[in-house]
């Protein structure tokens, strides 16, 4: 899963890198833990700002915001809660 998922993030990397190194790339990918560091090493290697590069655990947003909702009663999809970080036991 990493070597494929890896090689297509970075191709979308390597493009952004050429023609919009400006760019915030929120990247929704798995395993998020370990292909977001990669590139943004890439990043780093090129000269440009690694903290670009970001990863963007949907699924954990929508989990909690579902939470919320069940909580606080209200419709889930009026409910931003922002994650930061992964859900993976071990990040490295």
């Amino acid at each position: 899963l990493f070597k494929t998922n890896a090689g297509i993030a970075k191709g979308i990397v390597e493009a952004c890198a050429k023609f919009c190194p400006d760019a915030v790339l929120g990247m929704i990918v798995n395993p998020v833990n370990s292909v977001v560091p990669a590139m943004a090493e890439l990043y780093k290697k090129k000269g440009l700002d690694p903290m670009k590069i970001v990863g963007i655990t949907t699924l954990d947003v929508v989990r909690a915001n579902k939470f919320v909702g069940e909580i606080t009663g209200k419709n889930p999809n009026f409910i931003n809660i922002p994650v930061i970080g992964g859900h993976a036991e071990v990040a490295e």
